[in-house]
């Protein structure tokens, strides 16, 4: 089992959300700057209302109050402005995964503590979340740079694991990749009910974020048979 860290796998930078350079060079006028802002801002607004199947151009450049032959001095067409949507959202919505636990850390609150990040950014991004995944399914190159970048994350955790399991923390008769996959899916799942579906408890209340939180860090670290958490 490769149990090895080097720093530069760390230090990895997350491939970007979308085909980012398609994007044409920004406006060199102030003019044109906020005009190209005031487009981007009222596609998210409109792309999260109406998704992007029935997300039409006309409706954007009504939002942002320009005219509608604006849009093509900036963009192409709707895949354009949806990348230019995630390139502004990419830094917010980037999470760190579990990373490197150096020995004197305490692995379970490393873990809580990238849970949480994880799922603040989420939070935060909800509507755009669901809007990946609408996308996903019917664009294959956001679908190619969705899943390079979902895997980015998952081989960093799994190198967490790997970490762990060196040090007896976590249980060695696991593929680290493979648990990697199946803990690092079940938080996103559990985000994308929660916080984009609105999927709340059984009584209908929303989902605690706390508790969110707690459960899925103490499912991960019960899978992987923590000691003393079980």
């Amino acid at each position: 089992m490769d149990t090895t860290a080097p720093e530069e796998y760390y230090s990895e930078t997350a491939p970007p959300m979308a085909p980012f350079s398609t994007l044409r060079e920004p406006p060199t006028t102030k003019r044109g700057a906020r005009t190209r802002a005031a487009l981007v801002k009222a596609a998210r607004k409109v792309f999260e209302r109406d998704g992007y199947l029935d997300a039409r151009l006309v409706d954007i450049t009504k939002e942002a109050q320009c005219a509608a032959g604006s849009f093509y001095t900036y963009f192409t067409n709707k895949e354009e402005v949806l990348a230019a949507v995630l390139l502004e959202a990419q830094e917010d919505m980037l999470h760190p995964g579990m990373g490197r636990v150096e020995d004197t850390d305490d692995p379970y609150a490393v873990l809580e503590a990238s849970n949480r990040a994880y799922l603040e950014a989420y939070k935060r991004n909800a509507k755009l979340m669901g809007l990946l995944e609408q996308v996903a399914q019917v664009e294959p190159e956001f679908r190619e740079f969705r899943s390079r970048r979902s895997d980015t994350f998952i081989r960093r955790n799994a190198r967490g694991i790997a970490e762990l399991q060196a040090r007896g923390v976590a249980d060695r008769g696991v593929d680290p990749m493979m648990a990697s996959r199946a803990l690092s899916g079940m938080v996103s799942v559990m985000a994308y009910n929660a916080f984009t579906l609105g999927e709340g408890q059984e009584d209908g209340t929303p989902v605690d974020f706390e508790e969110l939180v707690s459960a899925v860090t103490r499912l991960w670290a019960n899978a992987l048979r923590f000691p003393g958490r079980r």
